[in-house]
C-alpha cells in the first residue's frame, strides 16, 4: 500500500456511479481516505464552500485543496500518487484510445441511459433502441481496440476498467428494474465479459452497492422524476 502522509477526503453519495468511480481509483491506489456521504438535498456546508461552481459530488479534498469533477479527479488522483496502477497507459496512441473511449461512455451512453430511465411508453421504446445502437458502437470498439484484454489482478485495472465497471456493474439490476437488459452475452460479449472479470477483484466487490438497496432506490428515483415531468 502507498504511504500516505497527507489528508484525503472524499465527498461521496452511495448510489452514485461517478462518486465510485473515485472510490475504487482510491482503493485501487491504495490511498487511505476519509469519507463524508452528502445528501444531496442537504450537503454539508464543507462540500459547498469547498465546490461553489457545481456544489456536486464527487469531491477530493486534498490536504486542503479541493478537486472537483470525477474525470478530472481520477487524473490528478493518476498524477499526484504515480504507484501502480497507473490509470493512464504509457503509450501515446493507447492513452488516445482510452482517453476516446472514456469520453464515448460519459457523453454517449450515459446520456442514452438518462433517456431510458427518466422515460415511459413509446419514447422510453425510442430511447432503447437508440441504447442498443450505442451500446453496439462500444461493443465493436473494445473489440477492435482492446483485443487482449485480461483482468486478473488490480495492476490490470486503467482509467477505461473503472469507467466500465462504475457505468455498467449494476447493468443487471437496471434489467430488473426496467425489465429490459442491453448488455448481455449476445449482444455485448465483450463488454459482459468485461464487467464480469471486474467484478472478481475483492476491490470491486468491496466497493459494489448491494442490489438489494439499489433497486428501490432506482425504482423511487425513477417515479420522482416522471412525476415532476408530467407537473412540469
Amino acid at each position: 500500500m502507498e504511504e500516505n502522509k497527507s489528508k484525503v477526503t472524499l465527498h461521496g453519495m452511495w448510489a452514485s456511479s461517478y462518486s465510485k468511480r473515485v472510490e475504487i481509483a482510491l482503493k485501487l491506489k491504495g490511498i487511505l481516505y476519509e469519507y463524508v456521504e452528502e445528501d444531496l438535498s442537504n450537503k454539508t456546508e464543507s462540500m459547498v464552500r469547498l465546490n461553489p461552481v457545481h456544489k456536486k459530488v464527487p469531491l477530493l479534498v486534498h490536504d486542503g485543496k479541493p478537486v472537483a469533477e470525477s474525470q478530472v479527479i481520477l487524473e490528478y488522483i493518476d498524477e499526484t500518487w504515480n504507484n501502480s496502477p497507473r490509470l493512464l497507459p504509457e503509450d501515446s496512441y493507447e492513452r488516445a484510445q482510452v482517453r476516446f473511449w472514456v469520453s464515448y461512455i460519459n457523453q454517449q451512453v450515459i446520456e442514452v441511459m438518462g433517456k431510458v430511465l427518466f422515460q415511459e411508453g413509446e419514447a422510453q421504446e425510442k430511447a432503447i433502441e437508440e441504447a442498443r445502437e450505442r451500446f453496439k458502437v462500444l461493443e465493436e470498439g473494445l473489440k477492435k481496440h482492446f483485443p487482449n484484454k485480461i483482468i486478473k489482478e488490480n495492476d490490470d485495472v486503467g482509467l477505461l476498467d473503472i469507467i466500465i465497471i462504475s457505468t455498467f456493474g449494476s447493468h443487471k439490476v437496471y434489467h430488473e428494474v426496467f425489465g429490459v437488459g442491453v448488455i448481455d452475452q449476445v449482444n455485448t460479449p465483450t463488454l459482459y465479459n468485461w464487467i464480469e472479470s471486474l467484478k472478481e477483484l475483492a476491490v470491486m466487490k468491496e466497493a459494489e452497492v448491494p442490489s438489494d438497496r439499489l433497486v428501490p432506490f432506482l425504482q423511487m428515483y425513477r417515479q420522482r422524476h416522471l412525476q415532476q415531468a408530467a407537473n412540469a
